[in-house]
């Protein structure tokens, strides 16, 4: 069973910073995807960054030049690292992890539980 554990979240002024933090555990197939999502209230729930195991990255276009993923695929993290944080940025992360499995042919998806950013005026 995989599970994903986020940490990190907080309240923060803005202009700050924050750094997330999320740990896969179980059976992970060697080659997958881990990204950032959030949803913030009354909205759907969006991609902020992706990052393959190969290191290729993938921002929303708000995220670009602000935010940075990053992985230790030793460890099975994944981490964002979120400067000049804006309150358009409140929401609550999440982490998922995704590969597609070719026995059976599949493609799984895992979620963490979230965790709350907020970004103060």
């Amino acid at each position: 069973q995989v599970q994903l554990v986020e940490s990190g979240g907080g309240l923060v002024q803005a202009g700050g910073s924050l750094r997330l933090s999320c740990a896969a555990s179980g059976t992970i197939f060697s080659r997958n995807v881990m990204s950032w999502y959030r949803q913030a209230p009354g909205k759907q729930r969006e991609l902020v960054a992706g990052i393959t195991t190969g290191g290729t990255t993938n921002y929303k276009e708000s995220a670009k030049g602000r935010f940075t993923i990053s992985r230790d695929n030793a460890e099975n993290t994944v981490y964002l690292q979120m400067n000049n944080l804006k309150p358009e940025d409140t929401a609550v992360y999440y982490c998922h992890l995704t590969w597609t499995s070719l026995a059976p042919l599949k493609t799984l998806n895992y979620w963490g539980q979230g965790t709350q950013v907020t970004v103060a005026s």
